[in-house]
Formats: structure tokens, C-alpha cells, sequence
């Protein structure tokens, strides 16, 4: 779940923590300094006082020091940060119970004992499975991280392992290229884990920012955005879902290459083996840099297998970049990082609602492999909203059936299983006009690299009619009578309105529509003439213009300000983004007919005042 969404879950006081952290970052004059106290100047409000929206649009500027402040920040509060991070940070956990918290953490914990007991039986068996060089890996960082926490003794101080002495492990852990589960099992052979109440845990997490907690309803919630900076801290590149379609996307061999270098049993199914290498933490950049090769294998064949890999096989339409192996693979990571902060869905919700149902009347096991993949909770899991809440995406869940059961869901569906099967049922699910609708803004800022990520095939000489249409969509889905025909007797060759909408008594509001390219519609000169002269024909014609509106993807300051000061036009700008979640708001609303006043009071219309107005 989003940050501004999570917010708009609690109260002010469940809320304090966290923007009591975040107000520190702020006067300690972060590298965004300038553009944090614009968002503050603009609403002449100090950050406790501000909307959530503009909260979190403070938090994205400031994602660097937050990072850096809560890395410290664990170092004080608890040794068990691999264990609670690796929790809390999962997909599916991002919003839970905290008696479901408490069952995952004792669960954590037992799974733990029992891995250390064999690992710990293998490490110093000569005749264990373990490979010799593995081993030695093993015992060269065991004894170098006991002698980082013991030689405190010496000074007659408390056993610890200082920050310096931790980023000199973590370097010895790199260069060894140890898992996140390896380097984990061989800390708690120094410092046995202790089992630590549940309140505590979960104050010492809330008052480091990484988790909310609302006490009414006894829910964690961690933000999308604060979830992607735990995973870095724990080292991890990319979310699971991305590693498991890489991983998914690799021959067996390759697989059993990982498995064996980071001593997972081979004997297991792929589907498990997949999920192992997921689960211990293992580097994702590792793996395709080092590990799915075998001995001898050159540099320009592991290019060639990365191309391969991206453009064939997970079908990346943008290019990823980079000459240098190393390179490329930052790119890709870079990728799927902007992947997962979009909020596109690849099908309209419908679709996607659609999907789920007939997959669980199809196969019978299903919810039970979604509940479980993700450690849901609740039983009522397979509904867009709920999954979309968790960032699960359509792609996401058909990527955790086995490919058998897919094949067969395909020929229950009569879905073709030739080529992607994953593709192929994704498209037969998809609902033009509302995939065109959630992609409303890339349409507007004529993106047609993320249109094509998100399976829309469109000309950009076509984006400008697509933009009008799909607003005049909306306006009709908002209940606004929508008047084409008088809209086609008013017009002429030189003055053409683009939607006409009439409220009655011979009043009308126009509503302009302009897409462009880069940030910020800045010509406001051009525009007002326009909208002057569409408003003179129409008054001539005894019918009385009591709004214009202009719907763009995004405004410059200045062309705002310039509005709030012609005062002949009355005209309001409101952006796509602002429309589309106004229009999703109405969907979810108890009205019938969209209040129109509330377009009649801003220059810039806000969306968090018009969506709290209709919520009520």
C-alpha cells in the first residue's frame, strides 16, 4: 500500500512517529532542501499540518537521508534486524494483524532453530554435503565475525559488533558472495537469538519509521515505499516477484547451479528449489553475474545469455542498456525497481477480477497457493482490491502456479498455449477501455514507452483524439450530460470545443484537453485566446459559459498563476492524475450524479478536498 494511502488509515497521533523523524530529516537540510520547502511554502503549513499527498511527495525527496537514518537507526534497536526485516518487507505482509505478526515471527524463529541445528552439524562435518570450498567460506567468516564480537572482552566492554567492524564483514561477505540466509545462519552461532515480546518489537519498529501501527485495529502497515528501503538494507535488489520471474525464466541446469554453490538440496522440485534460492536472500545480481555459469564460461556468452534473457525471454520491450555485463544488470535491477512504483495493472480491474474468480473455479488449489505464497492471513484474498492493496499484480499470481496447472486453466478457458502461456491469458482478460482509463495519464503525457510496457499498441499521432475521448469518458461516467449535438451546431472550421457539457438553462461548461510531452503545460497565452474565442461563438449563439476547464497531465507554476489572475475566463485546471482518482473515487462513492460545484472553486482543483467532499 502506497504511503499517502496508509496515512489516510490513521489518526493524527498513529501518525507522529513517523512525521516526527521525517521533520528531522527536513531541518537537518537534506540535498532537496529547496523543493521540500517549496511543498511546505505552498501550503504555508509546517509538515504535520500539510495534506498526505504532499507528505508523501516529501518523503520521495528525502528517500536518501531516511535510508541513511533508519540503517543507524537498527543498529540501536535490535539484533534480530535480518529476521524482522525479512518479515515485515515480504508482499504479502505489507498490511497484518499484529496477532498474525506475532504467529509469523514465533514461526520465523522455529524455522530458524531447526536450519541451524543442520547447518551448524554440516559446518563441522567433514563428510557433510557441503562443498569443501563452500565450507572454508563458511568457517573464514565465522571466525572473523567471532572475533569482532569477542574482542570487546579485552577492554572489559559488552560483546558487540561495531559499525566498523560490520562494514568490514559485509565487504568479506560480498567478496565471499554469501547469501543473506548464510550470513544469517552464521550469526547465530555467535549470539544465540532470543525471542523478544511482541509490543516490543513492534514500538522499537514504529519509532524507527519502518513500520505504522494503528491501535484500533490492531494493523501493521508497511509502505510500498518504505518496503523497497528494508530490502536494500537487507541486500535485496529486487522484490521477489521479479526474482522468481527471472529465476522462472532459467533451464534447470542453471537453477541446480545456484543451488548447488549455496547448499540447497537439489532433490527438491524446481518450484522449490525456486522458492529457496528466493527465501535465503541470495544475490540477484550474483546470480546472473556468477552463479548459472558453469566453469569457463566467457564473457561475451554470459552477455549474450543476459540479451537473451531480457529481450526473449522476460520480453522487455525497453531496451536495458549497458555495454558491461555489470552494467547491464543495474539497468535491469533499475528496471524492475520502476516496475513495481508503477501503478498500472497490465488489465483493467474488471479483467483482473474476472481472472481470479475463474482461476479459483478452474483450479482447485489456487487460493490456498496465493494465500500461502504471500502469508495471507485472511480467506477473502482473491479480489483485485485486496491484491492491488499488497501491489500484487495479475502477472504476479500467474506466476506462482506451476506451469501445468496454467496449461491447464488455458485449455478449461479455451486459451491458447502456444508461446507465453502467461501472455496469452493476460490478453485474453483485458478490457480495452479500461486499460486505455487506467493508463489515462501516460496517454496524456504521450508515453508511449509505458504505454507499450502495459500492452497498449497506439500511435503518438493518435494520442491527442485517444486523450479527448477517454475524458469525455469520464465526464460521462461522472453523470455530466455530455452534448455532442450542440456541441457539432456551435462549432465551426475555426472555433472547435472539444467536450460540451450542459447543466441546464442554457448553461454550459467547456472542457479543454491538451496533452504534451515533458512536465508542466506552460502556454497559457495560447490557451486563453482559444478558450475567449470558443466563449464568444457559444454566448452568441444565447447560451451563457459558466466554467471552462482544462484537463492536461501536468501545469507549469507559472501557467497557474497566470490563470488564478485572468478572472474574464473562469477557468480551472484539473490534471489527469487529479480526474482519474476523482473519477475511481466517484466509482466507489453513494452518488448517483457528480456535484459539479465542486469543479467551480479552485484554480488548481485539489483532488484530496473533491475525493474527501464525495467520500462523505
Amino acid at each position: 500500500m502506497k504511503l499517502e494511502k496508509i496515512l489516510e488509515n490513521l489518526n493524527s497521533f498513529e501518525k507522529n512517529p513517523f512525521l516526527k523523524i521525517i521533520d528531522g530529516i527536513v531541518n537537518e537540510k537534506p540535498n532537496n532542501a529547496r523543493e521540500v520547502d517549496q511543498i511546505l511554502s505552498e501550503n504555508n503549513k509546517d509538515l504535520k499540518s500539510i495534506d498526505n499527498l504532499n507528505i508523501a511527495r516529501v518523503f520521495s525527496l528525502i528517500e536518501a537521508e531516511f535510508t541513511s537514518y533508519i540503517r543507524r537507526e537498527f543498529n540501536h534497536t535490535t539484533s534480530q534486524l535480518d529476521i524482522l526485516v525479512d518479515i515485515i518487507s515480504r508482499e504479502g505482509n505489507s498490511i497484518m494483524k499484529q496477532d498474525w505478526f506475532a504467529r509469523l515471527y514465533e514461526k520465523e524463529l522455529k524455522e530458524l532453530e531447526k536450519h541451524l541445528k543442520v547447518f551448524k552439524a554440516g559446518l563441522y562435518d567433514e563428510k557433510s554435503d557441503f562443498d569443501t570450498g563452500r565450507r572454508r567460506d563458511y568457517l573464514i567468516y565465522l571466525a572473523c565475525l567471532r572475533t569482532a564480537y569477542h574482542n570487546d572482552e579485552l577492554n572489559n566492554q559488552d560483546n558487540k559488533v561495531t559499525t566498523d567492524e560490520q562494514s568490514i564483514l559485509n565487504t568479506l561477505a560480498n567478496q565471499l558472495e554469501l547469501s543473506q540466509e548464510e550470513i544469517k545462519m552464521i550469526n547465530y552461532l555467535i549470539v544465540p537469538v532470543q525471542k523478544l515480546e511482541i509490543e516490543t518489537i513492534i514500538n522499537d519498529l514504529k519509532s524507527t519509521g519502518a513500520i505504522f501501527y494503528s491501535k484500533k485495529t490492531n494493523t501493521i502497515y508497511v509502505a510500498d515505499e518504505i518496503s523497497r528501503i528494508l530490502r536494500k538494507i537487507r541486500g535485496k535488489e529486487v522484490s521477489d516477484k521479479f526474482f522468481r520471474r527471472v529465476l522462472r525464466n532459467l533451464k534447470e541446469p542453471q537453477i541446480n547451479l545456484i543451488c548447488k554453490k549455496h547448499g540447497i538440496d537439489r532433490k527438491l522440485d524446481i518450484e522449490q528449489k525456486i522458492q529457496r534460492i528466493i527465501d535465503e536472500g541470495i544475490s540477484f545480481s550474483g546470480v546472473l553475474k556468477e552463479d548459472i555459469y558453469r566453469d569457463g564460461t566467457s564473457l561475451t556468452e554470459k552477455k549474450k545469455f543476459i540479451n537473451e534473457l531480457i529481450e526473449k525471454n522476460l520480453k522487455i520491450t525497453n531496451p536495458i542498456k549497458g555495454i558491461v555485463l555489470e552494467e547491464k544488470i543495474t539497468n535491469l535491477i533499475a528496471y524492475f525497481e520502476q516496475t513495481e512504483k508503477d501503478e498500472k495493472v497490465g488489465i483493467s480491474l474488471d479483467g483482473y477480477d474476472k481472472l481470479l474468480k475463474e482461476m479459483n473455479s478452474a483450479i482447485p488449489s489456487f487460493k490456498n497457493l496465493v494465500k500461502s505464497t504471500y502469508q495471507f492471513q485472511e480467506e477473502d484474498v482473491l479480489k483485485s482490491s485486496f491484491l492491488l492493496d499488497y501491489n500484487i499484480k495479475p502477472k504476479d499470481v500467474l506466476e506462482i502456479v506451476p506451469e501445468d496447472l496454467l496449461e491447464i486453466f488455458c485449455k478449461d478457458k479455451e486459451i491458447k498455449t502456444r508461446g507465453d502461456v502467461i501472455f496469452n491469458i493476460l490478453d485474453s482478460y483485458r478490457d480495452a477501455e479500461n486499460l486505455y482509463l487506467e493508463n489515462y495519464e501516460h496517454i496524456g503525457f504521450r508515453n508511449i514507452a509505458a504505454l507499450k510496457n502495459n500492452n497498449i499498441d497506439v500511435r503518438e499521432v493518435d494520442l491527442g483524439i485517444k486523450f479527448e475521448v477517454l475524458t469525455k469518458k469520464i465526464f460521462e461516467s461522472l453523470g455530466f450530460t455530455v452534448d455532442e449535438p450542440l456541441r457539432n451546431a456551435l462549432n465551426t472550421a475555426k472555433d472547435k470545443v472539444d467536450i460540451l457539457l450542459t447543466i441546464g438553462n442554457n448553461e454550459v461548461i467547456i472542457v479543454e484537453c491538451k496533452t504534451v510531452k515533458e512536465n508542466g503545460y506552460n502556454k497559457f497565452s495560447s490557451v486563453s485566446r482559444q478558450l475567449k474565442s470558443y466563449a464568444k461563438r457559444i454566448e452568441s449563439q444565447d447560451y451563457k459559459v459558466v466554467k471552462s476547464i482544462l484537463v492536461a497531465p501536468d501545469f507549469s507554476d507559472d501557467f497557474i498563476k497566470d490563470c488564478g489572475l485572468e478572472y474574464d475566463l473562469n477557468l480551472s485546471l484539473i490534471t489527469a492524475s487529479t480526474l482519474i482518482k476523482v473519477f475511481d473515487g466517484f466509482k466507489q462513492s453513494k452518488l448517483k450524479k457528480f456535484p459539479h460545484n465542486l469543479f467551480m472553486r479552485d484554480v488548481l482543483i485539489q483532488e484530496e478536498r473533491v475525493l474527501k467532499a464525495i467520500g462523505k
